[in-house]
């Protein structure tokens, strides 16, 4: 089957492209001595997740219960999930993934912890909890002091393990605090096996904190606009391209492509909500829920009604989210289509 054989907009993962970005972060982490985990929430899909362990990764982040859920049915066994489960519905659902999986979850309040354990007892199970480090994002994760105390009561529980410590993101410069934790711990008698880290952009810094075990990052997979404006990537790291078509051309500096934010997602870089190989000096300026708004009054050469596009996107994890299926393609054959098996699973 070739590619013009496609409806557009249809999302295109080069698999050439895919396999050097896999090979490549397997090898970054192989060379640092630290374990892999590759986190799914970037293509949701079970084969490309096997690729990944097949190449070394020793198991999956998965960003929700659901998702997790997914993977495992699969055939999918050691899932991290890297957030925090509350409400008895949902870490009753995380107590029976854990029966016949080795499952692991993150946790950054004692509310948390209680729920978990209360879980695990239901099922007469031991659930594995790493602790969540505070850092500067701001998001999750609990201060030094308050890790201490979280790692003490997660140790002393009869239904719960004390997994380690997660970080997120794992820049060099929270070392000072994980080296904290570890020291404190270890004073209390309480060792810490597991030192989770994640990001992109951390796992170029992963040298600089020699205290990591282990390491998620999702994105790599695919790359995106927004790995390449950090620096992260380059174009031609960049594995998904959307095929679009123009549709309408109102104006001579203006184009309206098929592909709107139901398709390329709302982010934006560079003041641009994705690059078009083609006509890179193009500017996708707005999106309507199926139209974007094309600028190409800085294009040499123009398109016409009817012209096919490849559009890098700014944001992957969004995209692949947004559609039912994408295409693993060689040169313009397409090789696989691979439903978006975790698509919609946020819960």
């Amino acid at each position: 089957m070739h590619i013009d054989d496609l409806e557009t907009p249809s999302v295109l993962i080069d698999l050439h492209r895919m396999e050097a970005n896999i090979r490549r972060m397997q090898d970054r982490c192989n060379a640092l001595g630290l374990a892999f985990r590759p986190h799914i929430k970037t293509h949701k899909i079970p084969d490309i997740a096997k690729m990944q362990l097949e190449a070394g990764a020793i198991g999956i982040a998965c960003q929700k219960v659901s998702e997790a859920e997914v993977f495992a049915s699969a055939g999918i066994t050691d899932i991290q999930i890297p957030y925090n489960i509350v409400g008895a519905k949902k870490t009753a659902r995380l107590a029976d993934l854990a029966l016949y999986n080795r499952v692991s979850v993150s946790a950054d309040h004692p509310v948390t912890v209680s729920g978990l354990s209360d879980a695990a007892k239901a099922n007469d199970i031991t659930i594995r909890v790493l602790v969540d480090l505070a850092t500067e994002i701001q998001r999750t994760g609990a201060p030094v002091d308050d890790v201490i105390e979280l790692a003490k009561k997660i140790d002393e529980d009869e239904y719960l393990y004390f997994a380690g410590l997660m970080v997120y993101p794992s820049n060099a410069s929270i070392r000072p605090a994980v080296q904290e934790v570890i020291q404190r711990l270890h004073e209390a008698g309480i060792g810490v096996e597991t030192v989770s880290g994640g990001g992109y952009g951390a796992s170029y810094q992963a040298d600089q904190l020699p205290e990591l075990t282990e390491i998620r990052v999702g994105t790599y997979v695919f790359n995106d606009m927004n790995s390449v404006s950090k620096g992260w990537a380059t174009l031609d790291d960049c594995a998904m391209r959307i095929m679009a078509t123009v549709v309408s051309r109102p104006s001579p500096d203006r184009m309206i492509l098929d592909s709107g934010s139901k398709t390329l997602a709302a982010d934006r870089v560079n003041d641009t909500h994705g690059y078009i190989l083609e006509y890179p000096e193009a500017r996708i300026y707005q999106l309507s829920e199926e139209h974007a708004h094309v600028d190409i009054s800085q294009c040499g050469e123009r398109p016409v009604i009817g012209e096919r596009v490849s559009v890098i996107p700014v944001h992957t994890c969004v995209v692949t989210n947004l559609h039912n299926q994408i295409y693993g393609v060689r040169g313009e054959d397409i090789e696989v289509e691979w439903k978006v098996a975790a698509r919609g699973l946020v819960w």
